[in-house]
């Protein structure tokens, strides 16, 4: 996958057979996401949503940097307004969560160091694949700004207590290899291999069956969350057990060859 595109634009939407890519497409400023991307992006996911042929969906950046994470100018003049004060970090806060909440197995392909706000959005990705020169840094605490709610949890979910108070307190910048460490990063790798490895790990996702991962992946957000419907989660089991799903997996099973979902 190649890092350039041509002129700067809003999020930009790839598809390639079972795999969508949504790229961050504002290279000059670091792929800093503005007011107006917002709602595209909620548009790009709810696109792939409604695809029953997408599978995976990749989250990437086009240049050096993932994202420099939203526009502050676009917050300091929406928390300005009184009517604006309760929504001025509530549009950006929607769009992680849809993020988050997608049926299809995300990834997030880090192809260069990622900033602010963009550190959640990666975050709500299922996997972040970076290369070793990434770096990442928070930078709620020096600017006076009490980071939203869902997010917050995220961090403290995700990434442990401590982690999430050395992130958020601190303010400072981690490199890549202290990523990985603390389970920021799923993968670290040199930025030759970058696509190899995002590719392997597409191609295995986009493999599996999509109905048993949806409902997986929304139990243990919900029980990551402390928000777990049990009684849906159980259903979804004794669904599965009777499914076509599992009918065609054990059938390739038996045949040693690869499951057709």
């Amino acid at each position: 996958m190649s890092d350039t595109a041509g002129a700067a634009t809003g999020p930009l939407l790839e598809l390639d057979g079972a795999r969508a890519t949504i790229r961050l497409n504002r290279p000059k400023h670091l792929n800093r996401l503005q007011a107006e991307d917002l709602g595209e992006l909620i548009k790009l996911f709810d696109r792939v949503e409604a695809d029953p042929d997408i599978r995976v969906l990749v989250l990437t950046g086009t240049g050096r940097a993932f994202s420099a994470g939203y526009d502050l100018n676009s917050v300091a003049e929406r928390a300005a307004s009184a009517s604006e004060q309760q929504s001025a970090g509530s549009a950006f806060e929607v769009v992680v969560n849809r993020l988050e909440d997608l049926g299809v197995p995300t990834i997030c392909r880090l192809n260069g160091g990622v900033y602010g706000g963009s550190t959640d959005l990666a975050l709500a990705c299922d996997f972040r694949i970076g290369v070793d020169t990434a770096e990442m840094f928070m930078p709620a605490a020096r600017l006076g700004l009490h980071y939203y709610r869902s997010g917050i949890k995220r961090y403290a979910t995700r990434l442990g207590v401590d982690n999430a108070k050395k992130l958020f307190l601190t303010a400072q910048k981690i490199i890549a290899p202290e990523m990985l460490r603390i389970g920021y990063l799923t993968a670290m790798v040199p930025e030759e291999a970058l696509d190899e490895e995002v590719d392997k790990l597409a191609g295995v996702l986009a493999g599996n069956a999509p109905q048993a991962m949806r409902g997986m992946k929304r139990a243990i957000n919900e029980f990551a969350r402390g928000e777990l419907d049990e009684q849906a989660a159980d259903q979804r089991h004794r669904d599965s057990m009777r499914g076509d799903e599992i009918k065609e997996g054990i059938k390739a099973f038996a045949e040693k060859r690869p499951p057709r979902f």
